[in-house]
């Protein structure tokens, strides 16, 4: 009797179809208490929504994110806003420092037209020049500043670009370009004069005066910071010109003393 049962069974089993035993089992499975405390907990953990605190991490962390890749994302725009704030910034202290102003004397009048001076020549033409002209006169440039410096030291063409770059500036732009200008918007600013042909011939006479102090001070510090400069990555080449600037700024703002005195 017993043969004959596994023998029943056996040909049972073998008679119906897989999928109907899958069928089945999976019913089995599902229908236990077990399997639907699985379930419910499944479905409950699923379907909860996020805490707030989570949710303002994530938009905190997002909007760092923007405000850490604004400058790589506008160049231009952040180097301009900088340059503008440190010229503004550099005269308030040659107002205060230089001048021995206080806080409620500052001319602010004047103080606005160093922030058009910083931001048409340093924020407007000064990366006209040492970006939109220097990548067609110096092909290598934004390649070179994206390098580790490791890569930097071995890249010959980079390093004859980089050298090129600083000459043009220390032996072109700051002695022919920045001070005759820097010079006239500064007699603008002090002289007595509103025709703009005294303001250039009276700034050219006092920087041709300076010019040996002036020249030697310059390549003692723009020098050794344009190797630094012209080794960075594009978008940072021109914020740090800018923060070596505010310092020159104002220690050329300082020796050269009061308006009283350049007068």
């Amino acid at each position: 009797m017993l043969t004959v049962s596994r023998s029943y069974s056996l040909v049972l089993s073998r008679s119906v179809p897989r999928s109907l035993n899958s069928s089945f089992l999976s019913s089995r499975v599902a229908t236990s208490p077990k399997s639907n405390s699985c379930s419910r907990t499944s479905t409950f953990s699923t379907g909860k929504t996020k805490a707030p605190e989570a949710e303002s991490f994530v938009t905190e962390a997002s909007t760092w994110e923007t405000v850490k890749s604004f400058p790589k994302r506008n160049p231009f725009l952040f180097q301009l806003g900088v340059a503008t704030a440190k010229t503004s910034a550099a005269d308030i202290m040659a107002q205060v420092v230089a001048e021995g102003k206080k806080w409620n004397e500052i001319d602010w009048k004047r103080n606005g037209i160093f922030i058009v001076f910083g931001a048409a020549y340093l924020g407007g033409f000064q990366y006209w020049i040492m970006v939109n002209k220097y990548r067609q006169w110096f092909p290598t440039m934004d390649a070179f500043g994206k390098l580790s410096l490791g890569e930097k030291l071995k890249h010959k063409a980079g390093l004859i670009d980089a050298g090129k770059m600083v000459l043009f500036d220390i032996c072109v732009h700051m002695p022919w370009m920045y001070f005759p200008s820097y010079y006239t918007c500064k007699q603008f600013v002090f002289g007595d004069s509103w025709n703009p042909v005294d303001w250039v011939k009276t700034g050219c006479a006092q920087y041709y005066s300076n010019m040996k102090e002036d020249i030697s001070a310059m390549v003692k510090l723009w020098g050794p910071s344009d190797c630094i400069q012209f080794a960075l990555p594009m978008h940072i080449r021109m914020p740090f010109r800018h923060m070596v600037s505010f310092f020159w700024t104002s220690y050329v703002s300082y020796t050269r003393g009061s308006a009283t005195e350049e007068q």
